[in-house]
């Protein structure tokens, strides 16, 4: 059993099912400008689950496995800071909540360094 690709099969689903649900459901809500937020959630959640799937593929490629596990928890804490926070600002309206999604960029960025890491080291 591969951790990653069935985290990155349920972060794209939640995706998909998120985004038609911020296109539907939401609209008439919230403000354009939450809708607006609730996208760049959904936007950056499925991109990270496709880096997901990226982990769990190069993890049977390279060597630096405890590398790629890094990268592929950062992306999951980054998912869930970084787009949890926007989901939950959106349905809020706490502004406090954006100082979260900071802490998943950084999360995400950790992610790709590591992923350059364990390629480098082959």
């Amino acid at each position: 059993m591969n951790l990653f690709i069935i985290l990155a099969a349920i972060n794209g689903f939640l995706a998909v099912a998120l985004g038609a649900f911020g296109a539907h459901g939401l609209e008439g809500k919230v403000s354009e400008r939450m809708i607006e937020i609730w996208k760049t959630g959904v936007t950056y959640q499925m991109f990270h689950a496709g880096g997901l799937f990226v982990v769990a593929l190069l993890m049977e490629r390279f060597n630096s496995t405890g590398l790629l596990n890094g990268a592929g928890w950062s992306f999951l804490i980054g998912i869930i800071l970084f787009s949890g926070s926007l989901y939950i600002l959106t349905l809020s309206g706490v502004k406090i909540l954006g100082a979260i999604t900071p802490l998943g960029g950084v999360a995400f960025l950790i992610g790709w360094v590591l992923i350059i890491v364990a390629a480098v080291k082959g």
